[in-house]
């Protein structure tokens, strides 16, 4: 079947649908959606990849260590949002060995969610994050995959730059493209992304402010993509509710609306998008 929409970065692997997973997938399928679930550690990307294996399409895997699961830490509401309740890391270290070993899955389609978060800014910690990120990127060379990145900012400390730090490490090895997720940067960090040849995908955060507005409007259409990122950041009019893949919808609406597009040219290009970086 040819979908109708895609969410690129979803997370029905995660424990928040421990109860009703099949439904949900079931749910985007009715709504014409496809999905890819990503991983954040070696048992979510496990899981990621054994959910797509239950569907003879529409539904694949990304695998890698998201850069807060690469030390011991705590992540509260206040820093998650409600949806994804509150946590503390065991930390893994990255086992190139493991997730060599899963990358030979037909189903995987990428590796992250893979890059810097500096919301917690101890420098061992960043150290750390640097070190897992580089081998990611290593691996995602060795087998020509594209990157899932995450990126995210202090906001109280200015003096250093997640996207620009994650640029540069890109530069310096990689030899793959991929997408920037949840895309929170600006005109500038956008540019310089978007220069290097990455997509930038946005979530249900778009359509409750208009911080993306100027950014999603300069985003060439080919370079766009959507997703929901579940279950966090549920899109209006389902704000508040524990997200799901079958939301995408209203992202792509809110895109079409900021770029002054027909709704059906948008979710078309998220698809041709999404098949064309992923390979699907």
């Amino acid at each position: 079947m040819n979908p109708k929409y895609i969410d690129i970065h979803s997370h029905v692997n995660f424990k928040a649908f421990d109860e009703d997973r099949e439904a949900v997938i079931e749910r985007a399928f009715e709504n014409d959606t496809w999905v890819i679930n990503v991983g954040t550690q070696v048992d979510t990307s496990k899981a990621a990849i054994a959910l797509a294996h239950k569907y003879k399409e529409g539904v694949y895997a990304i695998i890698g260590l998201h850069p807060i699961h690469t030390g011991a830490s705590f992540h509260d509401e206040k820093e998650l949002g409600e949806e994804g309740g509150e946590f503390t890391s065991r930390g893994e270290v990255f086992d190139k060995n493991i997730y060599r070993e899963l990358l030979k899955d037909e189903k995987v389609v990428a590796i992250g969610e893979c890059g810097l978060d500096y919301y917690h800014t101890e420098k061992e910690s960043i150290e750390k994050q640097k070190e897992a990120f580089v081998a990611q990127i290593e691996l995602a060379n060795e087998f020509n995959k594209p990157l899932m990145l995450h990126i995210r900012n202090n906001p109280k400390d200015k003096s250093i730059d997640a996207y620009f730090d994650s640029l540069e490490l890109l530069k310096k090895h990689s030899k793959v493209k991929g997408d920037v997720h949840f895309f929170a940067g600006n005109m500038e960090v956008a540019k310089a992304f978007l220069d290097f040849g990455f997509t930038l995908s946005f979530t249900g955060v778009v359509t409750f402010t208009h911080d993306y507005d100027e950014v999603i409007r300069n985003t060439p259409l080919d370079m766009i993509m959507s997703e929901t990122d579940s279950p966090y950041v549920s899109p209006v009019p389902h704000r508040g509710k524990r997200n799901e893949p079958s939301y995408v919808k209203e992202i792509v609406k809110k895109i079409a609306e900021i770029k002054n597009l027909p709704e059906k040219e948008v979710a078309q290009a998220m698809i041709a998008n999404a098949k064309r970086v992923f390979g699907i």
